[in-house]
């Protein structure tokens, strides 16, 4: 039986981070990963094959619609080959998963493929696809496992018509309509997909705004800039049936008024968040305790109760993102080196990969009003930006939120051109506790989107933005 310092359980990007940085540290290592790639949601059927997907439709987009105001000429009809499209997509997830397999090597860290499971505290059980058992000792172990798509209790999915975002990644025709039930990251990033492909797109939300948990401002400028390109919206509905007639979906919902409206379409897809995956670990032979929602409990160093088992990532609170679970996977591998890392969960940032791009980091203006801070803003918008005029790019804000008194920024909220890029100016700066002058001072190259920020940042100091 081989015996390990580490196994990790799950080789997403919290999982393998975790791997790495405990091999660097000295540590035997161990992952353990029940699919034949490593990678998990995020690098086989999440982020990574979502934004390839984005990038080509949007490529497809400008290529009909803003070329020849470009000034380049394409003869003949421009066509969407979906196959092509996908298979590009496929070879993205392959490069990058097996970039994965070579920093696992690289690192020294065994591989093992199959189901892992606790046989006791120290012990783990791992279950090969050949129905064959390997057990192996860990001193430590940590829960990498992540999330599964959620649905709702009355919603029977088929996998066909009615999908999760799993399935939306590998469509073999472009939807007439699709019905997408949840106006949040996921069903909002794949709807643009196949609305910029040629689909009809209906959003149909449960809360009285898209993006519901970010800014306000944001769910407003997004939805605005998402009708100009026909995307459909009806929120404050709340889905009580989906149901499949042949090809065809039938979602009934009642609006705010309780009268029932349905939506037809060719699919439904099905995105209304996501919940912890701890099936299959048996986590009561390790005697780990779980809270609220089936997501594992753990403590400031990220040790379940049972201490040298932790947990890292969507299985735990907080928001399910992967450079989330990475910084939590640094953490834990430190933390067991005898390190005292920390994590400041407040400047972890949010991104919606739309076009136009949604990024934030910090309080929201809405949660500054409900905990009684006096805070002041600034905003900036992109269209006065000679870089966004230049490439069209001109929906979009930056907003700062900046403490009334000291100055300190709070928050930045931002949509348009590359801010999922842009927003980690934000980040470093509140990580040094920047104050809004102090953005407002700094240099930024001209002409860049960048210019918005310290736009936004002088008009929070005193309106003193200077082209607007």
């Amino acid at each position: 039986m081989s015996s390990y310092d580490v196994a990790i359980i799950g080789s997403g990007p919290g999982g393998y981070v975790a791997a790495i940085r405990c091999a660097q540290l000295g540590m035997k290592t161990a992952i353990i990963e029940k699919y034949s790639t490593l990678g998990g949601t995020c690098l086989n059927v999440g982020c990574i094959p979502s934004k390839a997907l984005l990038d080509s439709s949007h490529h497809y987009e400008d290529a009909v619609k803003h070329f020849e105001e470009h000034g380049i000429e394409i003869p003949g009809e421009i066509k969407v080959n979906l196959e092509k499209m996908i298979s590009r997509k496929q070879g993205v997830v392959d490069m990058t998963t097996k970039g994965i397999q070579f920093l696992m090597d690289k690192n020294k860290i065994d591989v093992f493929e199959g189901v892992g499971s606790f046989k006791d505290a120290t012990h783990l059980t791992i279950k090969k696809k050949d129905g064959k058992n390997e057990l192996i000792e860990a001193k430590n172990t940590i829960i990498a496992t992540g999330s599964k798509p959620s649905s709702l209790p009355f919603i029977s999915l088929d996998k066909e018509r009615i999908i999760t975002s799993t399935e939306a990644l590998q469509l073999k025709e472009i939807p007439k309509h699709l019905i997408i039930i949840g106006g949040g990251v996921i069903g909002l990033e794949l709807g643009q997909v196949y609305k910029r492909l040629g689909a009809e797109v209906t959003v149909v939300e449960y809360m009285d705004r898209i993006i519901p948990t970010m800014d306000a401002a944001l769910s407003k400028e997004l939805m605005k800039s998402m009708k100009k390109q026909k995307t459909k919206f009806a929120l404050s509905h709340k889905v009580k049936s989906v149901v499949r007639t042949g090809n065809e979906v039938t979602v009934l919902a009642d609006n705010k008024k309780g009268e029932e409206v349905s939506f037809t379409g060719d699919y439904c897809l099905v995105a209304v968040g996501r919940s912890a995956y701890t099936e299959g670990l048996n986590l009561e032979a390790a005697g780990v305790a779980l809270e609220e929602r089936g997501r594992i409990a753990v403590n400031a160093h990220l040790q379940t109760n049972v201490p040298n088992i932790y947990a890292i990532g969507d299985v735990i609170k907080g928001a399910m993102l992967a450079h989330k679970a990475e910084e939590e996977g640094t953490l834990v591998a430190e933390v067991m080196a005898g390190q005292k890392p920390h994590i400041n969960y407040n400047l972890i940032p949010g991104v919606v990969y739309t076009w136009p791009e949604v990024a934030a980091v910090g309080k929201t203006e809405e949660e500054l009003k409900q905990s009684g801070v006096a805070y002041k803003v600034g905003q900036f918008p992109m269209r006065a930006l000679g870089r966004a005029r230049a490439s069209m790019d001109i929906d979009g804000f930056v907003k700062i939120l900046a403490d009334k008194e000291t100055d300190e920024v709070l928050g930045v909220h931002m949509i348009g051109a590359r801010c999922a890029d842009l927003i980690t100016e934000a980040v470093t700066a509140m990580e040094f506790r920047a104050s809004a002058e102090d953005i407002s001072r700094m240099s930024h190259a001209h002409p860049t989107y960048a210019e918005a920020v310290k736009e936004a940042a002088l008009a929070a100091t005193g309106d003193r933005a200077l082209h607007v």
